[in-house]
């Protein structure tokens, strides 16, 4: 059996700003209640933050962490300073807290590295015709920071960075996945593909884990409402404007085929942990614990 974990998005935790967002108390027992041993950490300031607390926290719940998360502007100068503060932050909490135990050489914790925080990109999610690309310096700027935050997660804390492809950043579409595993070796940080993600942006998520399965130390599962996510394309939608329509749904009940994963995947002999995820606005949140628990039994009854 495949390690499975669970994440806040699922409970709509994105913004830690956001007013609806539910205790972090009620995330942490409603995941456990649904089977999951292990979660994310979620956006910094979610969780508590006090390692002491959280550790203890987990523990009461039964509970181990996977990964924490960068979810923000990577290509700014500007903003690059603050994100060195955050590598450090979640990077030192991850060090003091339950990880997840694994077999073989796909171990916890990761740092998982999204850009996201341009919001005329982030309007363009799933749109690659109409999406603008980063111009040259830019890019090699956002491939500068990305490296260098992957330093000091591994060199400094021990903690494996994975890039992320994001619907509505700047890493999402296949020229942009391409370009970033040529510009950043599997040694510097290796990848964290999403099944919905790769949906959204148009691409066959079996064809791209074959392509990218060398690179990939851990895996994101979502699903994806298909008539959902074609309005969402027509109407041209950002992405978490669709999310609160329900473009992501639970696990076997959209369009991702995932019996076409799991055959790849022993096809390939990939062991490792796979985080459930399920994006939806906070104020859903009361089909959290259903959805979370059914995406489960689906992973389960498919042979993952």
């Amino acid at each position: 059996m495949y390690s499975i974990a669970n994440a806040p998005c699922s409970w709509g935790v994105d913004d830690p700003k956001n007013p609806f967002l539910p205790p972090w108390e009620t995330v942490l027992a409603e995941a456990r209640e649904a089977g999951y041993h292990s979660i994310e950490l979620g956006p910094w300031g979610y969780l508590p933050s006090d390692a002491t607390t959280l550790a203890r926290a987990l523990d009461h719940h039964g509970l181990s962490l996977v990964a924490g998360t960068l979810f923000d502007d990577l290509v700014s100068e500007s903003h690059f300073g603050t994100m060195v503060e955050l590598t450090h932050a979640i990077c030192a909490n991850l060090q003091k807290v339950p990880i997840a135990q694994a077999d073989g050489p796909k171990t916890p914790p990761w740092l998982v590295i999204i850009d996201f925080g341009d919001a005329e990109r982030a309007r363009c999610a799933g749109q690659s015709a109409r999406a603008k690309r980063l111009p040259e310096a830019d890019w090699q700027r956002m491939v500068k920071h990305i490296s260098e935050l992957s330093r000091i997660a591994w060199r400094e804390y021990g903690v494996r960075p994975v890039i992320h492809p994001h619907a509505g950043g700047f890493i999402e579409f296949g020229d942009e996945i391409d370009r970033i595993a040529q510009a950043i070796p599997a040694a510097t940080a290796g990848l964290c593909l999403d099944t919905g993600h790769l949906y959204y942006a148009g691409l066959d998520p079996v064809q791209w884990l074959r392509k990218y399965a060398d690179r990939i130390d851990y895996l994101h599962f979502k699903d994806v409402n298909k008539t959902v996510y074609e309005a969402a394309i027509a109407g041209q939608q950002d992405f978490f404007s669709a999310c609160a329509a329900g473009v992501m749904c639970p696990l076997g009940t959209g369009d991702v085929d995932y019996p076409g994963v799991k055959a790849l995947l022993e096809e390939l002999n990939w062991r490792g942990w796979i985080t459930i995820e399920q994006e939806r606005d906070p104020r859903d949140v009361a089909g959290s614990l259903h959805d979370v628990t059914a995406s489960l039994h689906y992973l389960r009854s498919v042979g993952f």
